[in-house]
């Protein structure tokens, strides 16, 4: 996760990646543990993810989003960060598990230094096989604060070898493949448990969904929205 000189209590854009691997026993999603010292969530079992970075918005993707993705993540927002946000999911998910989303080609022009390992092996980031499946603001009080879109890709869109961490940073330990339906019995932050419940119900699906919840939390209430090209539909929560 790329660190910024911004107050560490403000809001960040951020980007999460869920990945599903489809095996003969069964479906398992790919998870690491936060070290014990981290100033956030400190020794959960998490999906790879971090801050959106300001450069992020000039990496390119010689494929976007889909198009509903990219509609979705409009919503509710002051400024259209999906591009960005892809992009930041991609780097994330690269930086923290070494596992690649790209097709071979050349970058144009010089190459971002959080991206050199990536270009190097001769790929471009690619976005097309990600899908916006949820959104969630941390509540008000924690150390840090965040404004995550959660991203859902298959690991058939990776290129490489899926079980291959080598090339990942020392920001998530214990990389793994974990059944989905065991995934449950880890220490799991409060939010992940809810967003694998919206992954679990759509796992088999390879379609962006069309209505994305939204667990919004600020200093006056927490709401669970529905981001799906109208009004959202607003409900206090349990």
């Amino acid at each position: 996760m790329t660190t910024s000189a911004q107050d560490k209590s403000s809001l960040r854009d951020a980007a999460t990646v869920i990945v599903l691997r489809e095996t003969e026993h069964g479906q398992h999603v790919l998870m690491g543990q936060r070290g014990a010292k981290a100033a956030f969530m400190p020794n959960k079992f998490v999906f790879p993810g971090g801050a959106v970075d300001a450069a992020d918005a000039d990496v390119p993707l010689a494929r976007a989003l889909p198009a509903l993705c990219a509609e979705r993540l409009r919503e509710d927002c002051a400024r259209d960060l999906g591009h960005a946000l892809a992009a930041a999911a991609i780097r994330e998910l690269w930086e923290e598990t070494g596992l690649t989303l790209g097709t071979a080609g050349q970058w144009p022009g010089t190459v971002p230094a959080d991206w050199s390992g990536f270009a190097a092996r001769g790929l471009v980031p690619v976005a097309d096989a990600l899908q916006f499946v949820f959104r969630a603001i941390t509540p008000p009080g924690r150390p840090r604060r965040f404004d995550a879109r959660f991203f859902l890709v298959h690991a058939e869109a990776i290129a490489g070898d899926p079980d291959d961490f080598a090339a990942a940073c020392d920001e998530l330990d214990h990389l793994q493949w974990v059944p989905l339906a065991e995934v449950r019995r880890f220490d799991l932050p409060f939010i992940t448990e809810v967003v694998l419940a919206e992954v679990a119900a759509r796992a088999h699906d390879r379609t962006p969904p069309a209505s994305v919840p939204f667990f919004r939390n600020d200093d006056e209430e927490s709401l669970f929205l529905r981001l799906n090209g109208t009004s959202p539909l607003r409900s206090p929560t349990a």
